[in-house]
């Protein structure tokens, strides 16, 4: 039985933009492949017309399914979504909007046809990007990296091919505040990795602005690694420590010696820093757990991590839904 190969591509208002990507960079890479495949396009409740474009693609080719959600659910959900649905041996993943080169394709198959588990791309460079762009990335796997998760590498992104067993396993995962590429990174299996250029664009604006990146940071932060908590505890403990350390210094000076250096400490004023020094440290870390407290409240809900609209899907796989709410 020959093997199979599901890409699957997010799709949240790229009606300017996937048209030209589908017909002139993906569907001939597709057209040359020796394996079977099927191309599955995760609607996140787009309004711009993207439904309809993706829904013209399945009627023309049964190959290819559209899933659509009944409102966004945001990107990670939807790759998880495409992946939950694919039936391939490999499973594809890349964005929608032409930045992530289709031409690759062959090599990412070359490498898992090696034995590789998961084989990701690597973002070696940007073509024009800006520079908060670029920034923000490099401080983001760096800030990861001090936190000690160490198995993500710089620039890695969701172009990338994982193999069934990897898809089985992920697909068993159950957090909703969750970043794709760290849980991957996170499961282990054999990786390999390929370089390449961050295209621009073809059309449109990206949908992921400062907002949304920097929520999906903090969930990686708080997702991936406890080292927050830890850092605030080492901070109080530092505090408290060198505060007792000023407190004894001010006592011995100040009231045993006679106040030899002419300092003049007043009760007040060093009740006053120490008060500030504490309520600050309180309010961080209350700050901090709040944010883990969130996380447990939302999986303790119980509630789908996604809901399909199926009356506007096409092409999905009968049986083959996973265990979620359906419209």
């Amino acid at each position: 039985m020959s093997k199979k190969i599901s890409f699957v591509v997010p799709i949240y208002n790229e009606v300017d933009a996937f048209d030209d990507f589908y017909r002139k960079m993906l569907a001939p890479e597709l057209a040359k492949l020796k394996y079977d495949y099927e191309l599955i396009l995760v609607d996140d409740g787009s309004k711009d017309g993207s439904l309809e474009l993706v829904q013209g693609i399945a009627e023309a080719d049964k190959r290819v399914k559209v899933l659509r959600f009944s409102r966004n659910f945001g990107k990670e959900v939807a790759l998880t979504a495409g992946m939950r649905e694919a039936v391939g041996d490999a499973i594809m993943t890349m964005d929608a909007d032409g930045q992530q080169p289709p031409e690759l394709i062959p090599k990412f198959i070359e490498k898992w046809e090696q034995g590789a588990e998961i084989v990701i791309g690597v973002r070696g460079r940007f073509e024009k990007h800006g520079l908060v762009a670029k920034i923000g990335s490099k401080m983001f796997y760096k800030i990861l990296g001090a936190m000690g998760v160490k198995d993500t590498v710089p620039g890695s992104t969701d172009f990338r091919l994982i193999d069934r067993c990897v898809a089985d396993e992920y697909n068993r995962l159950t957090e909703h505040g969750r970043i794709t590429r760290g849980l991957m990174d996170w499961m282990g299996f054999r990786k390999e990795y390929i370089d390449y250029v961050y295209g621009n664009r073809l059309a449109g604006k990206p949908s992921y602005n400062f907002k949304k990146l920097f929520g999906l940071a903090i969930d990686s932060f708080i997702s991936l690694s406890t080292t927050p908590l830890l850092v605030f505890g080492v901070i109080g403990l530092f505090i408290t420590f060198a505060s007792l350390v000023l407190g004894i210094f001010v006592i011995i000076e100040q009231f045993m010696l006679g106040d030899p250096i002419g300092l003049k400490w007043t009760g007040p004023t060093c009740l006053s820093i120490f008060v500030a020094f504490l309520v600050g440290l309180v309010l961080i870390s209350q700050a901090v757990s709040a944010l883990y407290i969130s996380h447990i409240h939302a999986e303790t809900q119980g509630r789908p991590l996604y809901i399909i609209d199926r009356k506007q899907s096409r092409n999905l796989h009968e049986g083959k839904a996973p265990k979620t709410t359906t419209k």
